[in-house]
């Protein structure tokens, strides 16, 4: 066998570069090679069309393998399991159990529970918690940050009483209070004196994960790949350095964080942003302990609401499965699918369904669960990793520059650089340099609103008072084109022009029912210190 296979090899010339190229050059007819080929992406480099082994041979960690430092190839060495995660709103714990174990029995294996801060208490975790075995599945909890220590002990004692296996319960709290001062502008520097309390509490709980860096919140306001990466890490490493320099060992500080992680639609680039999350989140702690099992990240994927739509909204199925599909194969530990409606209403039972669906497809029929690293043996990705990995080092360095994350969120360099990018992503969608299928591509004009309503992420202070610190300001890139046909279809009078389109909505460059759907296509420590758009008339 291994002699047909050489002979096989010898009787087949690879390509070479020139090859290639001029192939390429025959088929494009004349067109510029490089408007027509080359990928030059929002994180400021340019991908070739094709890569070659010897371009691949170059990169530091192409030999490294799955399930060893730094993890680029994913934290499993034997599958690519991943948790079916859905997140319950809980009003009533007695409704939120329920709902909890009827979901339990279709396919979902990790809960999200955000509980109010004024219903914390025991009681309300045992009836939320019955009949759930704690040790079995993955369990996270969102509560008010101040609140949250609290929580922890609670839950501690729960799972004490319950015997439950300390080795074996698996979770989060997401205690993050940076994102609060990213969001909503407020100086939340005093919560961070509990983290280390919090740390403590679940120390005997390897696989629970009480300090939460929740970067998918600038995904949903606009950032790029390389800035929610970029500054991801600078958020976990802010962490780090304020556990340790309050005692508590680095390995269990590093192990205590879990990263959850926006999933945008540029498919492949979000494949290399896990990759390359991994691989320097490793190289990281790695400057805090030798230990490298400490070293791996653990990530939460959510698909994006950033893209999702009001109008033609079951093209937000087609968006979230791409991205669902690049957090799979980027080898993420859980997944969290935003439902299809989740912009005008709250979510029914119906496109939870589906959101659940979309996951348990990939595994059941796809059996993405079982194929470890399989963008492993693209050429094109390892590059794009490599890449993209290099233009977050340099964010991270960056906020390092300023004195760490937390420096750079109270100058609100962080919010301004987000909120910046998601201005230039309206700008170029009211271009038409970025596409929203059915919205500012191919979008359906004899569709109607149907009493639908934005519902936009508020993020503004609650107490009305002005902000001590800027705040990110999330709005769905779709919003500006949503509110003018909103306002158009309740307008006493219709424009000509509108009538005309409504009339033929047929015409050259628009499509009604359109369901296609494109895809955009350091060893030693770092620092010596710290660280309006317009209808197209007929």
């Amino acid at each position: 066998m291994a002699d047909s296979k050489e002979k096989l090899f010898s009787d087949f010339t690879a390509p070479s570069r020139q090859e290639w190229r001029d192939k390429i050059e025959v088929d494009l007819k004349g067109a510029d090679y490089q408007k027509k080929m080359v990928w030059r992406t929002n994180e400021g480099f340019s991908m070739e069309p094709f890569y070659l082994k010897e371009d691949v041979d170059k990169l530091p960690l192409v030999n490294a393998l799955p399930g060893e430092f730094p993890y680029v190839r994913g934290n499993k060495a034997a599958d690519n399991e991943w948790y079916v995660r859905q997140d319950i709103k809980c009003e009533c714990p007695k409704e939120a159990n329920a709902k909890a174990l009827d979901i339990l029995n279709k396919g979902v294996t990790s809960l999200g529970f955000c509980i109010p801060s004024e219903k914390v208490s025991a009681e309300y975790i045992e009836t939320l918690l019955e009949g759930i075995y704690v040790d079995c599945i993955e369990l996270n909890f969102c509560t008010c940050q101040c609140k949250s220590l609290e929580l922890a002990q609670i839950l501690v004692a729960y799972f004490q009483k319950k015997g439950a296996d300390a080795q074996k319960v698996e979770g989060s709290i997401s205690f993050d209070p940076l994102e609060k001062m990213l969001m909503k502008g407020k100086d939340t520097t005093e919560a961070l004196k509990n983290a280390k309390a919090l740390v403590e509490t679940f120390a005997a709980y390897p696989k629970f994960r009480p300090i939460a860096v929740n970067a998918y919140k600038l995904t949903n306001a606009g950032a790029y790949s390389y800035q929610d990466l970029g500054y991801a890490l600078a958020w976990g490493n802010e962490y780090l350095t304020e556990l340790t320099e309050a005692g508590v060992a680095p390995e269990l500080a590093a192990q205590s964080i879990k990263f959850n992680l926006g999933i945008n639609g540029v498919y492949f680039m979000e494949i290399a942003k896990l990759r390359a999350a991994r691989m320097l989140w490793a190289q990281i702690v790695s400057q805090y302990t030798a230990c490298k099992e400490s070293a791996k990240m653990h990530v939460c994927a959510f698909t994006t609401t950033y893209n999702q739509t009001l109008f033609d909204s079951y093209v937000n199925m087609l968006r979230s499965q791409t991205e669902t599909m690049s957090a799979a194969l980027g080898g993420v530990d859980s997944i969290v699918v935003t439902p299809f409606d989740e912009p005008y209403e709250v979510p029914t039972d119906f496109a939870e369904r589906i959101a659940r669906n979309q996951q348990l497809l990939l595994k059941d029929e796809c059996h993405f669960d079982r194929m470890v690293d399989v963008a492993g043996g693209s050429y094109f990705i390892e590059e794009l990793t490599s890449a993209l990995a290099g233009q977050a080092w340099k964010l991270f360095l960056a906020v390092e520059e300023e004195g760490g994350f937390l420096a750079a969120a109270k100058a609100g360099s962080v919010q301004n650089t987000i909120n910046e990018t998601n201005k230039t992503r309206h700008a170029n969608a009211d271009k038409r340099k970025e596409f929203l299928l059915g919205t500012n591509q191919f979008p359906n004009f004899t569709e109607k609103s149907e009493g639908k309503e934005p519902v936009e992420c508020c993020c503004k202070n609650s107490c009305g008072c002005e902000s001590e610190i800027p705040a990110i300001k999330t709005s769905r890139l779709a919003s500006d084109f949503e509110a003018l046909r909103l306002k158009t279809e309740k307008a006493a009078k219709v424009p000509e022009s509108a009538r005309r389109i409504h009339a033929d909505h047929r015409q050259p460059g628009y499509a009604s029912g359109s369901c296609s759907v494109q895809l955009q296509l350091p060893g030693s420590r770092w620092l010596s210190g710290h660280r309006q758009p317009r209808l197209q008339d007929s």
